[in-house]
């Protein structure tokens, strides 16, 4: 069998990729990898025409002298007793705008796949391929791609610092001194004169409200109380035994002169 892809990728960012047996695996298309096992190990659906068969196998890949690669797998069905082996030769060829992947070699296969229509396993053993050589292709160019998309980040944002007019800025604005600027703080009251204010804005407890006077600036005022009758006659009393006295001794005075 042999079968080309076109992929829109350096060659050499493909091989990058056919040197990482991680990144090899992550291309198979569908594969579910056994864990602990060797990247391109594990389990893989094939289609064909109608039919799904699931395989479990592993896959090798090596580089070779002359440049190109070599593909070694095997594989038995999930539920069944049939089998398949590869033994391709992958080669990359440089092409105008990407790589140009060839697939030459052969596979045997027996069990279910050997049961069904030749173009219809063709057909599938094609898309496979493309699939892998497509996804190869984003591992190629998805490191470099990410390094020119922050590169071309960077390259927008300085361009926009660069045609962004000049304008004022609230930070270059003069600071107004604290007694013309009416948003400044006003400075901070006495504890006593706060407490006041506070009690004045939340008003009293109803504690306070039910066992206390009213207190502060908005107490009322005590009507003036009239003086008591008794207070007269309490400094009326002295008064008149001091002129009761007076009266005395002026008359024994009055006496002695006669």
């Amino acid at each position: 069998m042999e079968h080309e892809v076109f992929v829109p990728v350096p060659a050499e960012r493909l091989r990058e990729a056919l040197a990482d047996p991680a990144r090899i695996a992550r291309a198979v298309p569908g594969l579910q990898q056994d864990a602990g096992a060797e990247p391109v190990t594990g389990r893989l659906k094939v289609r064909v025409g109608g039919h799904t068969i699931t395989y479990r196998g592993s896959a090798r890949l090596s580089g070779q002298d002359d440049g190109s690669y070599a593909i070694e797998g095997d594989a038995t069905e999930a539920r069944g007793t049939g089998s398949v082996k590869l033994a391709l030769t992958l080669r990359l060829r440089d092409t105008e705008g990407g790589t140009t992947l060839t697939f030459d070699g052969t596979a045997t296969a027996d069990g279910r796949v050997a049961e069904l229509a030749g173009d219809a396993v063709t057909s599938a053993v094609g898309r496979l391929l493309n699939r892998f050589a497509e996804n190869l292709g984003a591992e190629g160019e998805g490191p470099e791609e990410s390094r020119g998309a922050e590169v071309e980040g960077t390259a927008d944002a300085a361009d926009a610092v660069v045609e962004t007019p000049e304008e004022s800025s609230v930070f270059d604005a003069e600071v107004p001194a604290p007694g013309l600027d009416p948003l400044a703080e006003a400075e901070e009251p006495a504890p006593a004169e706060a407490a006041h204010a506070r009690r004045t804005m939340i008003g009293r407890s109803a504690e306070e409200v039910d066992h206390a006077p009213p207190r502060g600036r908005y107490a009322p005022v005590p009507a003036p109380q009239a003086v008591a009758p008794h207070s007269t006659l309490r400094w009326a009393a002295p008064a008149a035994a001091l002129v009761l006295a007076s009266a005395i001794v002026v008359g024994r005075v009055l006496r002695k002169r006669r």
